[in-house]
């Protein structure tokens, strides 16, 4: 009788592909177009466990749309996802916890949400009518709300309520190049590295105008 043991190698290889069908799917998430140096491109290229969820209508986005494209990437993963939005994606992501109903122990990991427009000034970006009044409930998962560094006051501050709100961890970067403290924000996330180790540069209680005289100096 042949032997119908697996050779060591088959069984390496039969690990990784265990190990990589266990990793979480990492679901990139724009508002906008992607231009083809953007983070997001980049991460997609660094990691075959990153999916692109392209929601399109840019100029014109349509809120239940959006939401059920977002709601059929995490569905259809076959594994815990950890989202990533940037922009307006931001709206996407908090209306289909909003309409989902998601509570904790649900599909999601966390998620990175970059470049949040600004909640407070609705007309500041017209896009933003087609979503109603932002659901302001604590998110029911790990999440960092990334503010821009060179943002001004008015735009810094609403960052800040709104992480309050969704119970994020408020974090001020330049999501410029590959963004690479972003990718370990990330990882930490998906329990790769310790979130301990990665402290955000606003502190929750900080004010503002702390963290302005602070980015003077």
């Amino acid at each position: 009788m042949a032997n119908s043991r697996s050779s060591p190698s088959q069984d390496h290889k039969s690990q990784d592909r265990r190990q990589q069908d266990d990793a979480p799917l990492i679901l990139l998430v724009p508002g906008t177009p992607l231009a083809p140096g953007h983070w997001m491109n980049r991460w997609a290229q660094w990691s075959e466990d990153c999916s692109l969820v392209e929601l399109g209508l840019w100029d014109e986005p349509h809120r239940n749309t959006w939401v059920n494209k977002l709601n059929l990437a995490i569905r259809r993963a076959d594994r815990p996802v950890a989202i990533v939005t940037d922009d307006i994606a931001a709206l996407a992501l908090a209306w289909w916890v909003e309409f989902e109903q998601i509570e904790a122990g649900g599909p999601v990991l966390g998620a990175l949400i970059a470049n949040a427009p600004n909640m407070d000034l609705p007309g500041g970006d017209p896009r933003l009518a087609a979503f109603g009044a932002c659901p302001r409930q604590t998110l029911p998962f790990t999440s960092f709300l990334v503010g821009d560094f060179d943002a001004g006051l008015a735009y810094q501050r609403s960052v800040l309520r709104l992480a309050q709100d969704w119970g994020a961890c408020p974090v001020s970067e330049r999501t410029r190049g590959d963004w690479d403290q972003g990718w370990a924000l990330l990882q930490s996330i998906i329990g790769l590295t310790l979130a301990g180790t990665l402290p955000p540069h606003w502190k929750r209680g900080t004010s503002v105008e702390e963290r302005l005289a602070a980015r003077a100096n």
